[in-house]
């Protein structure tokens, strides 16, 4: 006899079937996460429920190169994975479950973790000649008043002029009245959306003069759908336009939109000529080191998991920042993506930071690893400080960094030394 379950009943058994999902959590054996070479690290494994039998794991050094694989071991919910590194670098202990992978990171010897590539030879004069062609297109600022729904805030959308045709779009606001302020510039992280009023009304509530600025030609407040559109449409993978040539790359115009926002800022009069703090996190930190690197009125810079470190990763075998500019993309020369790429890389810019700068990571960041944000970390010969965060990955808990970055902008907005430790 054959016999078939009814919809309703197959629903009811497959649900009792089904495997529970695997809750884990993975810790370091030291807070910090940071080892010498030759020492070992040990994560251990938790399984907030019974934990399964058949968890497989990797550990990848750089996140890219496998030095060690195997099954875990539980007993009471708990496992544990041992590994070394004996040079400077970083591990990746990934145990892959449920569609998605719980992460564990150590560093060793960060402070030695090179740049992937030496730099293009006429790197600053291909920049200089960007930044010629961009004072050749005037600023032409225009505004348009806001509601910043706050007494005592000044809000407006502003629009100014960029190359080749391009407008830069984003909001101003400031505290009523014209008495001289520090200034900071907001610069945003990937994906094609609108601004949030809030983040420069709430920074003017401080006593800032604050532009945060959209990071396309597009303006700031218009509808989901609109954005939607944009984003499916001619921004769809909006990062590999013109990629393989650094004078197409989509990138050149974001990076001068960043110059031209903090010009703008450095030459209001109502600037107090003492602070201009710039700001981002992941393509936002990305654009917040590259104009600290090209502007010489920044004077403070912080920068959470930033992206765009290391495109030429993959030379010393570890893993590339986002957006990956070094990648075999259909119908693109690989050799090309790698010459453009970099004049964009954020390593490069951050030789030249000359500002006090805090930067954010995460060692179990994927999206941004570790190592290209140490390679970056470790060109800026200015004041810094960094904020490793062990067990935190791109969008995960920054508390650390955040709990650092108040102290470090009220320190700025006062004109005083930042906290370095």
């Amino acid at each position: 006899m054959t016999f078939r379950l009814l919809p309703s009943l197959a629903l009811i058994f497959g649900l009792a079937l089904a495997t529970p999902a695997v809750e884990l959590s993975v810790v370091p054996d030291r807070d910090t996460g940071v080892y010498e070479p030759g020492q070992a690290v040990t994560w251990t494994i938790t399984a907030k429920d019974a934990a399964p039998a058949d968890l497989k794991y990797t550990v990848k050094a750089g996140g890219a190169t496998q030095i060690a694989e195997g099954v875990l071991s539980f007993a009471d919910n708990k496992a544990t994975v041992t590994a070394t590194l004996n040079e400077p670098g970083t591990l990746l202990l990934s145990v892959p479950h449920d569609q998605k992978n719980s992460f564990g990171g150590a560093a060793y010897a960060w402070e030695k973790i090179p740049a992937s590539a030496e730099e293009p030879k006429d790197f600053d004069a291909f920049w200089k000649s960007k930044l010629d062609e961009l004072a050749k297109v005037p600023v032409d600022a225009t505004f348009e008043p806001a509601d910043s729904g706050v007494p005592g805030v000044v809000l407006q959308k502003i629009t100014m002029g960029n190359i080749r045709g391009s407008k830069i779009y984003g909001y101003f606001a400031r505290p009523a009245g014209d008495k001289p302020c520090p200034a900071m510039l907001q610069v945003q992280y990937a994906g094609v959306y609108a601004l949030k009023k809030n983040s420069v009304v709430d920074q003017a509530k401080n006593g800032w003069m604050v532009l945060n600025i959209i990071a396309h030609d597009l303006p700031v407040d218009e509808s989901d759908d609109f954005y939607k559109k944009q984003s499916d449409g001619p921004l769809k993978d909006y990062t590999r336009i013109g990629a393989d040539d650094r004078e197409t790359s989509y990138f050149l115009r974001m990076y001068l939109s960043c110059y031209r926002a903090a010009d703008y800022l450095a030459n209001r009069p109502d600037w107090n000529k003492q602070t201009l703090l710039v700001q981002g996190g992941s393509q936002g930190g990305l654009q917040a080191i590259v104009t600290a690197g090209l502007h010489p009125a920044i004077t403070s810079a912080t920068a959470n998991v930033p992206a765009g470190c290391d495109h030429t990763g993959a030379d010393l075998k570890r893993s590339p920042g986002w957006p990956g500019l070094v990648n075999k993309w259909s119908g693109k020369d690989e050799a090309k993506l790698r010459t453009a790429s970099m004049y964009y890389d954020v390593v490069n810019f951050a030789r030249r930071v000359k500002c006090p700068t805090m930067i954010g990571m995460g060692l179990i960041d994927t999206t941004c690893p570790a190592p290209g944000v140490f390679a970056a970390y470790n060109q800026i010969t200015a004041p810094k400080r960094i904020i490793i965060m062990p067990n935190a990955d791109h969008m995960g808990d920054h508390k650390a960094y955040y709990g650092a970055l108040w102290g470090w902008w009220n320190s700025a907005k006062d004109g005083k030394a930042p906290p370095l430790k």
